[in-house]
């Protein structure tokens, strides 16, 4: 038996989430099975344990996006009892089981194994969060932006994405700008690597199609009103990596910034992303984010505590990484 979150539908078409207790055989028939660690409350984990967005798509369903641990059992040639691995993305959490479990049971080739310095533990502070603000700063460098170009703009700053994606600008060496609407948050951004705090408000209006060219480049983790503002206060050549859409889907903007000021788009998805460019992803952040910042942004709750504190992820009374230990 092993402890997990389940998510289940009643007859009027709720989301009933319940900590049970399961026997190993309601686990789905995969060839790897990890004993987990640790997994992560993330927005789109809390909006399936509410109810409050479209999330699941296979019922019942274990939550959970992100998961680290040992495998405990394999039919798999690439994996043995023993590996430490990670898990990200993949439709976890969504089509298939996920991580707020005690035991999960997935394909080989989800799995990664979890690269030094990381543990099971902070590779899960880092986890869908890390890998998707990894994934915006490496299509930066791939425009060209280099340290020192100018400005970085990253918006929800004070979120996972946002805290990760601000500790790796600030360790590469770029000036990292934090949006934010949550201006307590000044020295923990600051913290993390930000060199000022601008306030969310007038990001998040209407504006007009063509603003004052202020960014050299963008992580946009909001969506609607605060990326299209985003856009058109990039710089000739810049670039917006969009990976969010904690405001909302829409994009109210013109082409001007990409026609006129050749702003280039980049939209990131870290749910299929190829196993390489994960890696490159876990490599970059191997090298160049520091542990210290990594803690310091991170609050550890139990798997008992995870279905109450969802709605407080989706309140914005959560900063940071939430990393949950499955054992407690």
């Amino acid at each position: 038996m092993f402890k997990a979150i389940l998510l289940s539908q009643t007859d009027d078409k709720k989301t009933r989430a319940e900590l049970l207790d399961l026997d190993e055989s309601k686990l789905p028939d995969r060839d790897v099975t990890v004993d987990v660690a640790y997994s992560t409350l993330n927005y789109k984990d809390a909006l399936a344990i509410t109810g409050r967005g479209a999330i699941v798509r296979s019922w019942p369903l274990v939550p959970g996006i992100d998961l680290a641990g040992t495998v405990s059992a394999s039919r798999s040639p690439e994996w043995k009892p023993g590996d430490a691995v990670v898990v990200t993305g993949w439709g976890l959490g969504e089509n298939h089981w996920g991580g707020l479990s005690q035991k999960a049971r997935l394909d080989a080739g989800w799995l990664l194994k979890i690269p030094a310095p990381f543990t099971p533990r902070s590779a899960m502070i880092i986890a869908t969060a890390g890998v998707t603000a990894a994934l915006c700063v490496m299509a930066l460098q791939r425009h060209g932006l280099k340290p020192g170009d100018g400005e970085v703009l990253v918006t929800g700053a004070a979120g996972g994405v946002g805290s990760i994606a601000l500790a790796l600008l600030g360790g590469l060496g770029y000036t990292a700008v934090a949006s934010t609407g949550r201006p307590q948050e000044e020295a923990y951004l600051k913290s993390l690597g930000a060199a000022r705090i601008v306030e969310r408000g007038p990001l998040g209006q209407p504006g007009k199609p063509l603003q004052k060219e202020t960014w050299a480049g963008v992580v946009d983790t909001v969506g609607s009103h605060t990326l299209a503002n985003a856009c058109a206060q990039t710089r000739y050549n810049g670039a917006v990596a969009a990976c969010g859409l904690a405001q909302g889907g829409d994009f109210p903007t013109t082409v001007m910034p990409f026609i006129l000021r050749g702003v280039t788009l980049y939209g990131i998805n870290s749910v299929l992303v190829t196993n390489e460019l994960r890696q490159d992803a876990w490599a970059l952040m191997a090298r160049h984010l520091d542990a210290k910042k990594l803690e310091a942004m991170t609050v550890e709750i139990g798997l008992t505590e995870a279905i109450a504190y969802a709605p407080r992820v989706l309140d914005g009374q959560v900063r940071g990484r939430t990393v949950v230990n499955v054992k407690r």
